[in-house]
């Protein structure tokens, strides 16, 4: 018996697939475009005030109109400007005060927090005048992100459930120096770029009321970073808040771990600009993992 022969396709493979296209058979419609979280960046002091402010705010700008993940909204208050100047020409600390108790009633009241998918505490200090301090805890239990930078962790000293929501209070720290972090989950967007370790030239916080078991380990160092001695020293983190998401990251203080591009009156910097452009990297991966833009 002779075998049939292969009969070739009335439409060649390409035609089909272009006849697909055409009619919509099995055609998957266009994902729908998300919008990008609102996000409120609070820079306001009430303790010591980091000149690298203004860098970080410019910084944090710049990540949400690259990425279009996010669009930012300020909370800040400058005490150098001229309508805080005193008799003396200082800032007059009255005047300071009662203008950040005003932006801070505005922004982050319990209504006004709706508005926003996520905090950032980019270099805040002090116990800051929030409306209603626990009610912003609260609202973020119920699914909304933190995110938290360099003196974050020197904020609300008086209101212990901040501690614990943010995971550790700052302690002390020394002069600032070379560190070799250790990289504890390179698979996290805030870390997958730095490879093992990681160096950076910062102000390393020694910090106080840390339980590792309640976060999950980004950065690390594992001797002082000062003196060398052995022991556990957290540089970065996030956890879980409730139904939100908290992330933290000590690194900060200076203008040049948030910027590529700035340098000293000397026209020097000490971090060159790939580790700033590393450290964006880090916050952007942070805070799009708190946003829940990354699993």
């Amino acid at each position: 018996m002779k075998t049939p022969p292969v009969l070739a396709p009335l439409w060649p493979a390409g035609a089909l697939a272009l006849l697909a296209s055409v009619c919509g058979v099995g055609a998957q419609p266009p994902a729908a475009a998300v919008p990008p979280k609102h996000v409120l960046v609070v820079t306001t002091t009430v303790g010591f005030r980091h000149s690298s402010i203004p860098t970080a705010e410019e910084t944090i700008a710049e990540l949400a109109r690259q990425s279009g993940a996010f669009t930012v909204e300020f909370a800040r208050v400058e005490p150098g400007e001229p309508r805080f100047q005193g008799p003396d020409g200082k800032p007059d600390k009255a005047k300071v005060n009662a203008a950040i108790k005003a932006v801070l009633a505005e922004k982050m009241s319990v209504e006004a927090l709706r508005r926003y998918d996520g905090v950032i505490f980019a270099n805040t200090t002090g116990d800051l005048p929030l409306p209603d301090p626990q009610g912003f805890l609260d609202w973020l239990k119920t699914g909304k992100a933190f995110i938290g930078m360099h003196s974050a962790t020197d904020t609300f000293p008086g209101f212990a459930p901040y501690t614990e929501m943010i995971g550790g209070h700052f302690a002390y720290h020394r002069e600032q120096v070379l560190a070799d972090l250790r990289n504890e989950d390179p698979a996290c967007p805030s870390c997958q770029h730095l490879g093992t370790n990681w160096s950076v030239f910062d102000e390393i916080y020694i910090l106080k009321n840390f339980e590792r078991a309640r976060v999950h380990g980004l950065l690390r160092l594992d001797r002082h970073p000062n003196t060398g001695e052995p022991g556990d020293y957290p540089v970065a983190w996030r956890r879980d808040y409730g139904q939100g998401r908290v992330f933290y990251t000590s690194l900060g203080h200076r203008e040049d771990v948030w910027s590529a591009e700035w340098k000293d009156k000397n026209g020097t910097r000490k971090n060159p600009p790939e580790v700033a452009r590393q450290y964006q990297q880090h916050i952007l991966g942070g805070i799009r993992w708190a946003l829940r833009l990354e699993p």
